[in-house]
């Protein structure tokens, strides 16, 4: 079943009213990886990386492979700990794992073994709330990304983008300030991709939550972003800032458009130059 956020958010009612954005601060972030044996240096990922997010802005991050994208991801989620700067979420510091975060891996990462409702609910359930209350949290959220009907259903009885749509709504449960997408449709096909890129843009506009994007496609990070900041390679830091002027709501026409817009121009001369360096 594809059933569009926008249709399904139209039936939409939450039981209690969103949690309030929040705005991202990163200042002067440094991180490197231990050696991995005894008389080896650290690898050093990110070096300075200074970037923020305004209380319910959508932006993308690019840059090459290796760069610390993913690593800066799990840094502002608090899963790792920088040995350099700061990270804030509103005025208060991240200083270890941040219920105020939803973040969304590359792999959906679903309890094989749990339904669809059971894995959405997985995190009230380790919050503490009764069984009801999170079921009902699940289901309005399965419903958000158009998904009821899918409750009892497995991982593996899905596709590929319902399974990533399981994955949103469960990053989603907890009303998240902020949330983080690690190249979430980088692992579908063109088609669906394009067709969840294009809901995702609907499910920002009703979550309100502040979104940072990783992303290769430069087309994605133009159709979807607010802005697009640009790294460097390896130790990666922030080289570029490109604004996006495209008027929202965006449009499919607008995604084929983004491939040979002004503002693709402006990211691609950037990473070109960031790799000739």
């Amino acid at each position: 079943m594809i059933t569009s956020f926008t249709i399904a958010t139209e039936r939409h009612e939450p039981s209690e009213p969103p949690r309030s954005v929040a705005g991202v601060e990163v200042r002067g972030l440094d991180f490197s990886y231990g050696p991995a044996r005894t008389g080896e240096v650290p690898r050093p990922v990110l070096a300075g990386v200074s970037l923020s997010l305004e209380p319910g802005e959508l932006v993308a991050l690019v840059g090459p492979n290796g760069c610390g994208k993913s690593t800066l991801l799990r840094l502002v989620a608090g899963l790792l700990r920088p040995a350099a700067g700061s990270i804030a979420i509103g005025d208060r510091p991240v200083d270890g794992p941040d219920p105020r975060v939803g973040l969304v891996f590359q792999a959906p990462r679903l309890l094989p073994w749990r339904s669809v409702l059971d894995n959405v609910a997985f995190p009230l359930e380790l919050a503490g709330w009764a069984r009801s209350a999170r079921y009902e949290r699940a289901r309005e959220l399965l419903l958000l990304v158009g998904m009821n009907g899918s409750e009892g259903e497995r991982p593996h009885q899905l596709s590929g983008g319902m399974r990533q749509r399981a994955a949103i709504a469960r990053a989603l449960v907890l009303e998240p300030s902020v949330l983080l997408l690690d190249e979430p449709f980088s692992a579908l096909d063109a088609l669906t991709r394009d067709r969840l890129n294009l809901e995702l843009q609907d499910l920002w506009r009703v979550t309100g939550s502040s979104t940072l994007l990783v992303t290769h496609s430069i087309p994605e990070a133009v159709f979807l972003a607010d802005r697009v900041l640009v790294m460097s390679p390896r130790p990666g830091r922030i080289v570029a800032e490109v604004p996006i002027r495209l008027p929202r709501p965006r449009a499919l026409d607008q995604l084929d458009a983004a491939i040979v817009s002004e503002s693709a121009a402006a990211v691609r001369m950037h990473l070109e130059a960031e790799v000739a360096a």
